[in-house]
């Protein structure tokens, strides 16, 4: 599903430790971290989305974790040109996004990157709130940066003190 903009519907999910660690994944076979996302289909919600590929990617269910809160609206990035497939009708440049912090209540153990056929990830790690800023790809950064922002205030208003974000290594893009 693309919107007329050419802006494929998707959730990402910021699944915070109750320590105020962030949940970070690297994809199959490749070199890349990310945190959990995944496109919407046509008659889900956001947060059934969410739900969707919370299990999809780490075999998590709704009751190990608690939603604390979400982006308002979207949140746009464009992909770089070399991913954007000019022949598939309609063409997808980008992604909009709305972003959920879940606070995890089980156990790491229930974390089940191998419970599909298809794994997203093969490992991953708890990072430090602001790490993923400087260590996700180029073309998703400043999306990243406008979701960590809004989900840092969410975090401390749920008492988790994410403490302050670093200075832009490279000034961030106005949103689209």
């Amino acid at each position: 599903m693309i919107d007329p903009d050419g802006y494929r519907p998707n959730v990402g999910i910021v699944l915070m430790h109750g320590d105020g660690r962030l949940f970070w994944a690297r994809r199959v076979g490749r070199d890349g971290w990310q945190f959990p996302q995944g496109g919407m289909n046509s008659d889900e919600t956001p947060q059934e989305a969410m739900f969707r590929e919370l299990f999809e990617e780490t075999g998590l269910h709704p009751h190990h974790v608690e939603v604390l809160g979400s982006t308002p609206g979207w949140l746009r990035y464009r992909l770089p040109k070399r991913f954007v497939r000019r022949r598939e009708r309609p063409t997808c440049i980008g992604q909009k996004q709305v972003w959920f912090l879940l606070r995890m209540l089980g156990d790491e153990s229930d974390v089940r990157l191998d419970h599909s056929d298809r794994p997203e990830f093969d490992s991953f790690t708890w990072v430090n709130f602001w790490y993923p800023l400087e260590n996700v790809v180029d073309f998703k950064r400043d999306v990243y940066q406008r979701a960590l922002a809004h989900l840092a205030g969410v975090a401390r208003r749920h008492g988790v003190d994410p403490g302050q974000a670093p200075a832009p290594a490279q000034p961030l893009a106005a949103a689209p």
